[in-house]
């Protein structure tokens, strides 16, 4: 039986940059519900408190459910964990998906929408747990650098544009003014990378998992520190499997009888910038570790794509980085010296 089972009344909350619309519905007059608008500022998100006392309505009787809405719902998180008020935070996609058919959209019908879901599902629901302060700074800087890495990307793109015009035009200041831009650009994503780890630093535990996590081949600083706020430090999932399925990288079966049987292939609903990471670390690390070396060549061999190899590595990646957090012990290779020179020539 899950935490929410024994509320009574349940909150609704539509979250956006301006408003919070919220919608209650009671367990003794299910199908009827009574909304209520207010600023999405903390001077009145007091006005809750006031209107669930006009409604008889006592703190432990209630609960409140909202969608993941990125940084607009994360005031109003902080202030329903200061008042002691239950909480729980569900993807928008799962909410839809679970109410089937429906017609009309607007904040007040969406606020309706979600305090439905949380009455019919209050058994299966769990609290959210709001991230501490250290993994919002580091998600925070994570945002920072890339936008930053955007950028310079950007100028890099525009060089060689530049430099043919240069030929012409003989202007050579600006596709030097462009590149003084890259260097700035560049020393600034380095030091936001050293304030990640400088914060990391301060919660030895935080810091362990995140050492740990980069002792895995192919994990470099960024991708360990996208796990770790992602995880919140490891306590959001379970194993592996379950996050390699929020990134969008584990395949999954479809069939039915005899009939119907598709191919295994992966979700398009995952975290798309997660799943780029743990890419871009899979290349990595057939490059740098003798045992995927070999895998990805094994499996080049047997004529599987090379995007189909990489999404099996990254799935490694994730599952090796889950053992070292759970066992506290770094990876270590101990497998070198069962390949030879040649089984790891993959050029």
């Amino acid at each position: 039986m899950g935490k929410f089972s024994k509320k009574k009344h349940f909150v609704g909350v539509d979250i956006s940059k301006d408003t919070l619309d919220l919608s209650l519905i009671s367990q003794e007059s299910y199908g009827s519900f009574k909304d209520k608008q207010i600023s999405n500022t903390l001077t009145s998100y007091e006005e809750i408190k006031e209107w669930l006392k006009k409604e008889g309505i006592g703190k432990e009787e209630v609960m409140f459910c909202m969608e993941h809405t990125g940084t607009y719902g994360l005031l109003f998180f902080a202030w329903l964990s200061q008042e002691g008020y239950d909480y729980c935070v569900e993807p928008g996609l799962q909410i839809k998906r679970s109410l089937g058919m429906v017609r009309g959209k607007n904040d007040r019908i969406d606020a309706r929408r979600i305090s439905d879901y949380a009455y019919t599902h209050k058994d299966q629901l769990k609290s959210f747990v709001l991230p501490s302060t250290l993994m919002l700074q580091v998600k925070q800087l994570l945002t920072y650098r890339d936008q930053l890495v955007r950028v310079r990307t950007s100028l890099k793109n525009s060089v060689q544009s530049h430099e043919q015009y240069e030929v012409l035009t003989g202007l050579n200041e600006i596709t030097r003014g462009i590149k003084r831009e890259i260097e700035k650009y560049g020393e600034k994503i380095k030091e936001i990378e050293s304030r990640i780890v400088s914060i990391l630093e301060e919660d030895s535990e935080v810091k362990k998992n995140f050492d740990l996590s980069r002792s895995v081949k192919g994990v470099g600083l960024v991708l360990a520190a996208y796990m770790l706020v992602t995880t919140m430090n490891y306590t959001a999932f379970d194993n592996g499997r379950k996050y390699a399925s929020y990134a969008g990288i584990a395949p999954f079966d479809e069939r039915s009888g005899t009939s119907i049987k598709v191919k295994a292939r992966t979700s398009y609903l995952g975290n798309k910038k997660i799943k780029t990471l743990l890419s871009n670390g899979a290349n990595s690390a057939i490059q740098w570790d003798p045992e995927q070396r070999a895998y990805y060549k094994r499996k080049k061999e047997e004529g599987k794509d090379h995007k189909v190899i990489i999404n099996a590595v990254s799935c490694k990646l994730v599952n090796r980085v889950f053992a070292v957090i759970k066992r506290q012990t770094p990876y270590v290779i101990t497998y070198g010296h069962n390949f030879s020179k040649k089984d790891l020539d993959i050029s």
